[in-house]
């Protein structure tokens, strides 16, 4: 079984909110310099992942006026937003499993660290990580249905298609609280059951969010539970976590980081 500890996943797309919000601002200003120089955002991509833009116009200067306006940072992450919702309504319409869902979800989201949506337009980067996940996934799905260009997605990836979840996390530690609360009779179960549905609901909130490029899936996790206990109220939560932590020998993750990434999370799926 593959290991989140030691994954690209873990290694090389995780990062702090500063490099994230560096990205996303590297993105944007290579989209406009390029419609400043070339009148133009688009360009063509090479097999190797080289690109060119459009020769540059003349008369670039003199067409100044008509132009289309450049986006700002935040208006990208307004479009970014639409298009990862639609990524949960075109699987679930698919009716692929959760796991696909959040792994297209995750490649969209590195894609844009790398890109602006002024360079490459949402829509077919969508539909190209719904492809890829299917196929990394092992879940058949055809190019004509979903769409074609995977080829430069995949490079923008680095090529690493491996990517961690949520959601088996999640189900883990719903079956670590039946021993936990001593669920036994059909009442308790369904209760479990109960935070279980809405601790999925919530971990597709945080899919959304920014958190799978800032936190490991364990605690999107337990950020979801978190969430979901909230609404439910089923367990005394913080005594969970201390369990959860002397399951796991690691002393020197105290139980206040941990807590400080789950608000951090909770925070995120807020927004």
């Amino acid at each position: 079984m593959a290991d989140f500890m030691t994954s690209t996943h873990k290694t090389k797309w995780i990062y702090t909110p500063q490099d994230i919000k560096h990205k996303y601002k590297v993105a944007n200003q290579r989209a406009k310099q390029a419609l400043e120089m070339f009148g133009t955002t688009r360009m063509e991509v090479d097999i190797d992942g080289t690109f060119s833009y459009a020769e540059s116009q003349n008369d670039a200067k003199d067409n100044a006026e008509k132009r289309p306006k450049p986006l700002k940072v935040e208006e990208e992450q307004l479009l970014r937003a639409f298009y990862e919702f639609k990524i949960q309504d075109v699987c679930d319409a698919f009716k692929f499993p959760r796991k696909i869902q959040a792994t297209a979800l995750i490649y969209f989201k590195r894609f844009y660290l790398l890109w602006s949506v002024m360079e490459h337009h949402p829509k077919d980067i969508m539909l190209t990580c719904i492809y890829a996940a299917c196929k990394a996934e092992e879940n058949h799905v055809s190019a004509e249905e979903l769409g074609k260009g995977i080829g430069q997605d995949h490079h923008s990836l680095g090529f690493d298609l491996i990517a961690y979840a949520p959601y088996r996390a999640l189900e883990g530690f719903i079956s670590d609280l039946e021993e936990f609360c001593g669920a036994q009779d059909d009442d308790q179960l369904v209760a479990l059951k109960g935070a279980l549905d809405t601790a999925r609901i919530e971990a597709d909130k945080i899919m959304r969010s920014d958190g799978p490029l800032l936190f490991p899936p364990g605690q999107l996790a337990l950020a979801a539970l978190h969430r979901a206990n909230a609404a439910h109220g089923i367990f005394d939560f913080e005594r969970y976590l201390r369990s959860v932590l002397s399951h796991h020998d690691q002393p020197g993750h105290a139980i206040s980081e941990l807590t400080g990434s789950i608000n951090a999370i909770d925070s995120l799926a807020s927004t």
